[in-house]
């Protein structure tokens, strides 16, 4: 069974498109998304999707990514639409040859798997940098209306103290780190942001995702939010590997996908925006503690492996203060309870 076959999945969509009524801006309009199977940006393609599903205008939907076939298969009831079209794109790429007119771009694109971060942190920062250069570069050619850039909360590095971070707070990242390179990728392209605005006038946007989590989320997916959803939708007891004390800032892959659209169409250029919806910045404990329950499993701890500490998140603080995206209007839909309830609801018709 296919996501497009969940009931509840097509309802979350359809509270989402609520929430959102600037969409209608898009009609007629080209949007690109890079990595649009990943976990954060297949939830933007559903959502732009399941618009163009109830709206009689179109939004264009460019699905960029490197394997034509991942996209075909993860998009196969809409590949066929008019309105949909697949784009090759490699972030790690300077050769990409994009040929389809569009008026946005959403650039999600990115190593973020802590494994890989770990095992080729060269690819990782590259990527982060070249990956939105070539982008920054076609939007000045072809006139792109607005790029919205997909960060992430580890610029911020760490901090004392449990309050959350606000947009313009920095902490200390170890430069000589290698599992660090991907904070650093991201710190970099946000100033390569800021610096093509600043001289070429190029129009960009940035957010800040905490820790999204959802039923986009494939099955390799190691981040333990996801990895633990699928073990709870299978029955499998959760193995937490450290004391969960880590404050994180949780978000459902749809809230996040709302946000993502928001500030693409209302955000101030060059600004950055945190994604945390206020009722889900838990620990790692609590939602360990909530995945378990929804799925009627135990939680049991373990000690790491040398390896397995390595691809830990070094922020024991990562949580996000989300004034500027409020105040644009958006709020989240679903606290961690329900969110994390959905997710696993979802998987378990899926898989």
């Amino acid at each position: 069974m296919g996501i497009y076959e969940s009931k509840l999945w097509l309802s979350d969509l359809d509270e989402i498109l609520e929430a959102l009524p600037e969409l209608d801006e898009l009609a007629g309009c080209g949007v690109m998304v890079t990595g649009c199977t990943g976990l954060i940006c297949s939830a933007v393609m559903d959502v732009l999707i399941r618009w163009n599903e109830t709206h009689g205008g179109k939004i264009r939907i460019l699905a960029a990514g490197r394997s034509e076939k991942r996209v075909k298969t993860r998009f196969a009831l809409y590949t066929g639409e008019t309105w949909f079209s697949f784009v090759p794109y490699d972030a790690s790429s300077t050769e990409n040859m994009l040929t389809l007119p569009c008026d946005y771009i959403i650039h999600g694109a990115s190593n973020a798997s802590p494994n890989k971060i770990v095992k080729e942190p060269v690819e990782t920062m590259l990527s982060n940098f070249t990956g939105i250069k070539y982008l920054l570069d076609y939007a000045k050619e072809k006139d792109i209306k607005r790029i919205l850039y997909i960060s992430s909360s580890e610029v911020y590095g760490k901090k004392e103290g449990i309050q959350p971070y606000k947009s313009n707070e920095y902490g200390y990242i170890d430069l000589l780190n290698a599992r660090n390179s991907y904070s650093v990728g991201k710190r970099a392209a946000e100033t390569l942001c800021a610096s093509y605005y600043d001289e070429y006038s190029v129009d960009s946007v940035i957010i800040r995702p905490g820790h999204i989590y959802g039923p986009t989320a494939v099955e390799s997916d190691n981040r333990v939010s996801s990895a633990w959803a699928y073990d709870v939708a299978r029955g499998k007891d959760i193995v937490m590997k450290s004391d969960g004390s880590q404050i994180r800032s949780y978000c459902y892959c749809l809230d996040s996908a709302s946000a993502i659209l928001k500030v693409l169409l209302r955000g101030e250029s060059v600004a950055a925006y945190n994604i945390s919806n206020p009722t889900s910045i838990i620990n790692i404990r609590g939602m360990a503690e909530i995945l378990a329950k929804s799925g009627d499993v135990e939680l049991k701890m373990e000690l790491p492996t040398e390896a397995e500490k390595r691809e830990f998140n070094p922020m024991s603080n990562s949580s996000l203060d989300s004034t500027e995206l409020l105040n644009l209007g958006w709020k989240g839909l679903f606290d961690a309870e329900r969110g994390l309830s959905h997710t696993v609801e979802i998987l378990k018709e899926i898989i």
